[in-house]
């Protein structure tokens, strides 16, 4: 088993999560995500400045703004704002982050190694939770 998929075994162990570029858009992988995780009995808090909700759920601006640290932040923005929300889960000491298809770049994933994350890209939650 090779470090990737080591990471995430254990980031599906983990109970706690962030989705970070959740929404409202039932269609958009940022719902779907959210969803599925809720759905198989994880206790998940969705990021979105956009949002004050997602399903009757309060909706946090960012990170820091959590009442309770994530074990694990899944990544469904843009890189540019993966590479913030890679600054705040290390301000907040979060050692696993999951970056979905098309939010990690070059830069993003050595940024993370740097900083010593246990990282998981090119792989989608929703395939994993299948």
């Amino acid at each position: 088993m090779d470090k990737i998929e080591m990471n995430k075994k254990e980031m599906l162990e983990k109970k706690v999560w962030a989705v970070v570029g959740a929404t409202n858009n039932k269609e958009k992988f940022g719902y779907k995500i959210w969803k599925k995780l809720k759905d198989n009995g994880y206790e998940v808090y969705p990021v979105n400045p956009k949002y004050d909700n997602i399903d009757g759920e309060t909706c946090y601006p960012t990170l820091k703004d959590l009442p309770k640290i994530p074990d694990v932040v899944d990544f469904v923005v843009p890189p540019k704002v993966t590479l913030k929300g890679i600054d705040d889960a290390n301000e907040l000491g979060i050692e696993y982050l999951w970056f979905q298809p098309g939010t990690a770049d070059e830069e993003v994933i050595d940024k993370a190694e740097r900083l010593g994350k246990k990282i998981v890209f090119y792989d989608c939650v929703l395939a994993a939770l299948d």
